[in-house]
């Protein structure tokens, strides 16, 4: 009779199959179908989460773009298919689909801020805050320098500022994007013979405030010879190697940069003799 009444009992786990709103409560049972949903959707592939690329953000922006302007109804027909057709035309861009969807952009931050240290020694950071004063109090600001470009010939610059961070850096690329223009590359150092443009075709100069910079053709495996942060300009900008010279108040990085790219957008205006 033992043995009967054993078998003909229901496990523990049978009876939570069949009715678990008795042993769990609601909220926890709504979690447990959460969690059960999510775990089948990243099975799936429907959804990255937080591992999601840019890239791959930037795609879905893309082709969910209504376009607003000429030039842009022409990029998202196809009409147009690379972006040097529109900077060649001197064609003004204004929405930073136009770039997305012509190049594949990489962008990086300028370290033109400071944080707070005892007697100035902050370390540098790529937000620079300031403070307005009014009658309710102090209300601060965060400002920052975005370089974007394709290691192509392409590069841009761009400033933002927002009462928050992230606001601000979705400002300055997308101004960097709208600001995009086209350079020159070539191997024209007088002690290289090679066919790869890795260096600018001559040299070139550019200022902005008291800050100038020099940059002067190398051959190849030379490298960059500039600053940290010019460093990040003249990647983007697809240079691989160069010489430079810097007069004036190069700690400030936003005018050092604004050189740079006066310098670099030189490369394509002045033709060759």
């Amino acid at each position: 009779m033992t043995e009967e009444k054993i078998e003909n009992q229901e496990s523990p786990e049978d009876e939570f199959a069949e009715n678990p709103e008795e042993i769990l409560d609601k909220e926890e049972l709504k979690e447990l179908e959460e969690m059960k949903e999510e775990v089948e959707q990243r099975v799936n592939g429907k959804k990255i989460g937080w591992k999601k690329s840019r890239e791959e953000l930037e795609r879905g922006v893309i082709s969910s773009w209504e376009p607003k302007t000429k030039l842009g109804a022409e990029v998202k027909s196809g009409k147009i298919k690379n972006i040097d057709e529109i900077l060649d035309n001197k064609r003004k861009i204004l929405e930073e689909e136009i770039v997305d969807s012509l190049i594949d952009v990489k962008s990086e931050l300028v370290f033109i801020g400071q944080s707070k240290g005892k007697f100035g020694g902050g370390k540098r950071r790529v937000w620079r805050q300031t403070q307005r004063k009014t009658k309710e109090g102090n209300i601060p600001s965060f400002s920052t320098l975005a370089i974007v470009g394709d290691e192509k010939g392409h590069v841009g610059i761009g400033s933002g500022k927002a009462k928050e961070t992230l606001p601000a850096r979705d400002k300055a690329i997308r101004k960097a994007k709208l600001n995009i223009i086209k350079i020159k590359r070539t191997c024209s150092a007088f002690d290289c013979a090679c066919s790869e443009p890795h260096t600018i075709p001559y040299k070139v100069c550019g200022k902005s405030g008291s800050v100038e910079v020099i940059l002067i053709p190398a051959p190849q495996g030379t490298g960059l010879v500039v600053g940290r942060e010019l460093k990040k300009l003249l990647k983007l900008a697809g240079i691989k190697d160069v010489y430079s010279k810097t007069f004036g108040k190069k700690r400030t990085t936003f005018n050092l940069i604004k050189a740079g790219i006066d310098a670099l957008e030189k490369t394509s205006r002045i033709k060759e003799r």
